[in-house]
C-alpha cells in the first residue's frame, strides 16, 4: 500500500506538474495568439499602408511623366522661340538693308533730279543758241542771196559793157 500511496503521490505530483505545465502552455498559447493577432493587425496595417504608398508612387510617377512632358514642351517652345528670334533678327537685318537701299535710291533720285534740272537748263540754253544761230543763218542766207543777186546783176552790167 505504501507503494500505491507513493505511486498515487507521484501521480498527483505528476498531475499537478502536468496541470501547471498545461496552465503555462495555455498562457504561452494565449500570449502567442495575442502575438499572432497583433502581427496580423500589423500585417493588415502594413498592407493598407503599402497600398497607400503604391497609390502615392503611381501619383508621383504620373506627376513625373507630366513634368517630363511639360519639360519637353518647354524645350520645344524654347527651340521654337530661338527659331522665331533668329527669324526676327534676319527680318530686322533685311529691313535695315532695305531702308539703307531706299535711302541710297532716294539720294540717287535727288541727284538725278538735280542733274536733270541742270541738263534741262542747258538744253533750253542750247535751244536758244540754236534758234539765234538759225535766225542769223536765215539772215545771212538772205544777205548772201541778195549779195549774190547784186553780184549777178553787177556781172551782167559788166558783161553788157
Amino acid at each position: 500500500m505504501d507503494r500505491i500511496k507513493e505511486k498515487m503521490n507521484s501521480l498527483r505530483i505528476e498531475a499537478d506538474e502536468s496541470a501547471a505545465k498545461v496552465e503555462e502552455l495555455q498562457k504561452q498559447l494565449k500570449v502567442l495568439e495575442q502575438d499572432n493577432l497583433q502581427k496580423e493587425q500589423e500585417i493588415t496595417s502594413l498592407t493598407h499602408k503599402n497600398g497607400l504608398l503604391e497609390s502615392e508612387v503611381e501619383k508621383l510617377e504620373a506627376g513625373i511623366k507630366d513634368a517630363k512632358a511639360v519639360a519637353a514642351q518647354g524645350t520645344d517652345h524654347s527651340t521654337q522661340n530661338e527659331t522665331l528670334t533668329r527669324r526676327l533678327q534676319l527680318l530686322e537685318e533685311e529691313a535695315e538693308e532695305a531702308d539703307k537701299n531706299l535711302r541710297e535710291t532716294n539720294d540717287k533720285l535727288r541727284q538725278t533730279d538735280v542733274k536733270a534740272g541742270h541738263f534741262e537748263r542747258k538744253v533750253q540754253a542750247l535751244e536758244l543758241d540754236r534758234d539765234q544761230w538759225e535766225t542769223k543763218f536765215e539772215e545771212m542766207s538772205k544777205k548772201y542771196a541778195q549779195v549774190q543777186k547784186e553780184l549777178d546783176d553787177f556781172q551782167q552790167e559788166i558783161g553788157n559793157i
